[in-house]
């Protein structure tokens, strides 16, 4: 009897493992029947050609059928970069959201950054310039704008105030 017992408990045993086993399997198997990309994270990379508005946010026809053809890409498993090229390959390279990160379109990433960096060192320069100016005048007199009126000028300016009261 022990040895039934025995044979019985290996079954057991190994039922038991792959039944443990087995939704491991069937998960590793679905992940790799499910695309990778998305209709979504290739929306917010592109652009529509004619409305020249993220294609996430494009509505129209021709936005359709840029989804459409995307849709398909994804369908037979090409991925992000594998569709971009393809969209740039039908489309041109106005159809990308970001511009590609060579050549001239680097620009696009240094010039702000450069810009940025040259006002603030432009305002380290002269702020402190500044400041020092304005608390030397709000020490200082107050000086004539110009020569003093002659009486007779003073007079005349006068009369001429008067006609308008």
């Amino acid at each position: 009897m022990s040895r039934r017992l025995a044979i019985a408990s290996s079954l057991l045993a190994a039922l038991l493992t792959i039944l443990a086993l087995a939704p491991a399997g069937a998960l590793a198997q679905r992940a790799d029947t499910t695309p990778k990309t998305t209709l979504y994270e290739i929306e917010s990379q592109v652009m529509c050609v004619t409305c020249r508005t993220s294609l996430a946010v494009a509505g129209g026809p021709q936005a359709e059928r840029q989804r459409e053809l995307i849709r398909g890409m994804i369908a037979a498993g090409m991925t992000t970069d594998e569709i971009k090229s393809a969209l740039v390959d039908e489309y041109g390279k106005a159809v990308l959201a970001l511009p590609e990160e060579d050549g001239f379109n680097v620009a696009v990433y240094v010039v702000p950054v450069a810009v940025v960096a040259v006002a603030l060192a432009l305002a380290a320069i002269f702020l402190p310039r500044w400041r020092r100016r304005a608390r030397a005048f709000a020490g200082a007199e107050p000086t004539a704008l110009g020569p003093e009126l002659s009486d007779e000028d003073a007079r005349r300016l006068d009369e001429d105030l008067k006609r308008y009261d």
